[in-house]
């Protein structure tokens, strides 16, 4: 039963973290039908933006109410700049072209990414915060003590500060988007984006906000992901937003709740099947697969997704 329990919290900790980032997926999707495969290096680049604010600002011994916030906002800047600039000058100017175009764009952009991150990031007296090679960096774990005693099984601090992270920035952007004066255009948006124009709705600003929020959540999960895992490297973001995308696609692309139902869905399976799976189909070599298995059924079985897919037809 420990072997059990243990798994369970891996698995809900990582799903938290494929949520994060797939709610960047499936907002994007829902305002503007595109799959932005960029998003997993916006993710990477928030973990590096996190490492750079800690190394650049010297916050080596600092204390954790320091230093993490600190790195947080360091995190978000990073990600949200770059889903900006990405927006502005990648995918704006394609907003009208074939499906194709922006996709592949996307792709393009997340090799770029990848490899300005690699060929490092310089600083002062001809230093380098990164080697430029593609072996992992260390990370700060600034989250440490004994773990918490929840009687059946015990949870780290750090797996207990990411899943309550998680699901505070879940329900505030499902609350954002469902209360608010801009949530509700957003939803308006997604649904008729002519419409919305005529009804007075800042279009860009709209699809603007929806790159924002991603890159945020984006960044929150790049930081957790440091923390936990104590590393991290240029290519951590491509298979995190696969997996990502992955659990925006159970869930219902477009769908905020099915993006946080798929990617908690998604860590269980991953971790148990990992766990549990007998022979040579069980263990950290099939890792990965699993997450693109469970894809490939959900579209044979169940293309719209677990909770449906929120996507208005358009003409």
């Amino acid at each position: 039963m420990d072997l059990f329990f243990g798994q369970l919290q891996n698995g809900v900790v990582l799903g938290a973290l494929y949520a994060l980032i797939a709610l960047g997926y499936t907002m994007v999707y829902g305002i503007i039908q595109l799959i932005n495969f960029a998003h997993g290096e916006i993710f990477m680049v928030g973990a590096f933006g996190a490492l750079s604010v800690f190394t650049w600002g010297s916050l080596q011994g600092t204390t954790t109410w320091v230093a993490l916030p600190l790195m947080l906002v360091g995190a978000v800047i990073a990600s949200v700049t770059t889903a900006l600039l990405a927006e502005r000058f990648a995918y704006r100017p394609l907003r009208n072209a074939p499906r194709l175009a922006p996709l592949i764009t996307a792709i393009g952009l997340s090799i770029v990414l990848q490899e300005l991150v690699r060929t490092s990031l310089p600083i002062p007296g001809g230093q380098q915060i990164f080697d430029g090679a593609t072996r992992a960096q260390p990370f700060p774990q600034l989250i440490g003590g004994e773990s918490i005693d929840l009687g059946v099984t015990s949870i780290s601090r750090i797996n207990l500060t990411i899943i309550v992270v998680a699901l505070v920035c879940m329900v505030a952007l499902i609350q954002f988007v469902n209360r608010s004066r801009t949530g509700r255009a957003m939803q308006a948006t997604a649904q008729d984006p002519d419409t919305a124009r005529l009804m007075g709705i800042n279009v860009n600003r709209i699809i603007v906000t929806a790159f924002l929020l991603g890159a945020a959540l984006a960044a929150v999960a790049g930081l957790m992901h440091g923390l936990r895992y104590g590393n991290v490297d240029n290519r951590i973001g491509f298979i995190a937003g696969l997996k990502a995308f992955t659990a925006a696609v159970l869930g219902g692309i477009g769908n905020i709740g099915g993006a946080v139902l798929g990617g908690f869905f998604l860590g269980l399976v991953e971790t148990m099947a990992t766990t549990y799976m007998p022979g040579d189909f069980g263990g950290g070599a099939w890792k990965d697969a699993w997450a693109f298995v469970v894809l490939v059924l959900v579209l044979v079985l169940r293309p719209q997704g677990l909770l449906g897919e929120k996507v208005a037809d358009r003409a």
